[in-house]
């Protein structure tokens, strides 16, 4: 799915997806994390990133504490020089990068830290993790950014618990 065709089919979804997501607060914790994780299976099966890249070209991750040091290590620099040129604080005084895209994406949808890169992008769409109805609300968020996520919870929208 192109990016403007997101923004286009995305906003006017929110309370659909909306009702839907907070539906399963409602349901098995258990269930819901066997069904985004077994949608994020599939849908992944399908998209590369790398054709996308909207979350590096319009979202920040937090970067903690971990994430400075280990990036700084791997550009040869320290941890406050890390801060100084890519980083900046928050509304909620977390460290996120300055500007997007991402100071680290290539031109080709690459990323120049990747092994490096911090937690938050490591488990981005955060649609196979534990816990899922904790980060319903991050998946809301996600369905306006990433066309994986919006098509797992267009999926789910189908499904009966």
């Amino acid at each position: 799915m192109d990016l403007h065709r997101l923004k286009t089919i995305s906003k006017p979804k929110t309370a659909e997806h909306k009702k839907t997501l907070f539906s399963l607060k409602k349901k098995d914790p258990r269930k819901v994390d066997d069904a985004f994780h077994k949608l994020h299976e599939e849908v992944f099966s399908r998209i590369d990133c790398l054709t996308c890249a909207n979350c590096c070209k319009t979202t920040s991750p937090i970067f903690y504490q971990n994430d400075i040091e280990r990036l700084a290590k791997a550009l040869r620099m320290r941890p406050g020089e890390l801060i100084h040129k890519y980083l900046r604080l928050d509304e909620d005084n977390d460290y996120v990068v300055k500007s997007s895209p991402c100071p680290f994406l290539g031109p080709d949808n690459y990323c120049s830290v990747y092994h490096d890169r911090p937690k938050a992008c490591r488990e981005y769409p955060h649609t196979d993790r534990k816990k899922m109805v904790q980060v319903l609300d991050l998946a809301l968020k996600n369905t306006h950014v990433c066309p994986a996520v919006f098509e797992i919870v267009e999926r789910l929208r189908k499904l009966d618990f």
